[in-house]
């Protein structure tokens, strides 16, 4: 285990933030926070850089519409952007930071861009996941 998942762990619980599940040899953690609407987030320290990705909603069908609409708004998002896992059916939130300098606020910065994303789009993202 690198020094790095704990000093994640420790950010995560300074954030506030709930473990709902870790796993050490792996060194992920899947957190959520309900009252800023993040659920499943996976917060994963693959040296060296820490992905944090969490699945927003599955696309149902291939409307170009909702792809030229999820790069656009990808300009928006301070930190972080849409992306489509491997099967390209689900969309996803992915940010990836540096670990060897990772400090809190950096962290932080990347969850509270979540947050908000999910806050001021949650309309949009609800209509797409039942197109």
């Amino acid at each position: 285990m690198s020094t790095y998942y704990n000093k994640v762990k420790d950010y995560l619980l300074n954030l506030e933030f709930n473990i709902i599940k870790e796993d050490k040899v792996e060194e992920l953690f899947v957190v959520e926070n309900p009252e800023g609407g993040i659920a499943n987030l996976i917060v994963d320290c693959e040296d060296p850089i820490l992905i944090v990705e969490g699945v927003l909603f599955e696309l149902t069908n291939d409307n170009p519409e909702i792809y030229k609409a999820l790069l656009k708004k990808n300009r928006e998002i301070i930190h972080g952007a849409f992306v489509l896992d491997g099967s390209g059916k689900k969309v996803l939130f992915r940010d990836t930071l540096q670990l060897e300098n990772l400090d809190q606020n950096e962290l932080e910065a990347t969850l509270n861009s979540l947050e908000m994303l999910l806050s001021e789009y949650s309309e949009e993202i609800i209509s797409y996941s039942k197109l």
